[in-house]
């Protein structure tokens, strides 16, 4: 079981998320405020962080490069969510290990998901 962060604005999306992936067994928080990511990560010890790309306004590529120069949450992977379909290069250089195109297949979701905690286990044992 894996601690999972949903921070994305459209309600029905995040909870359509984590229905799923409550379903698969991971424990899910919501959030709508991408600025209290990095709390929500430590409050929560997360193990991954799904990030959509524009959210209330915040563009999540800066949440997520802030979060990888940060060293107490910088270990914790981030895939990040768009339906702007050319964002996957801005995305990664800001350091995500993934990205989504919305809309997206669920499985190709859990797929990726279940593939990035995969390589986050190997590497923290």
């Amino acid at each position: 079981m894996a601690k999972i962060l949903i921070v994305d604005d459209d309600a029905s999306i995040g909870n359509m998320i984590k229905d799923i992936l409550e379903f698969k067994d991971h424990e899910v928080t919501l959030s709508q405020k991408p600025l209290e990511t990095r709390e929500n990560i430590i409050d929560n010890d997360i193990d991954l962080v799904l990030l959509d790309k524009l959210i209330s306004g915040v563009d999540g590529t800066e949440v997520c490069s802030a979060l990888k120069k940060d060293e107490e949450v910088a270990q914790v992977p981030v895939i990040m969510m768009s339906a702007l379909h050319n964002a996957a290069e801005t995305c990664k250089e800001a350091g995500a290990v993934d990205f989504i195109s919305k809309p997206f297949d669920m499985e190709m979701l859990l797929s990726r998901i279940d593939s990035v905690l995969k390589t986050k286990a190997n590497t923290d044992s």
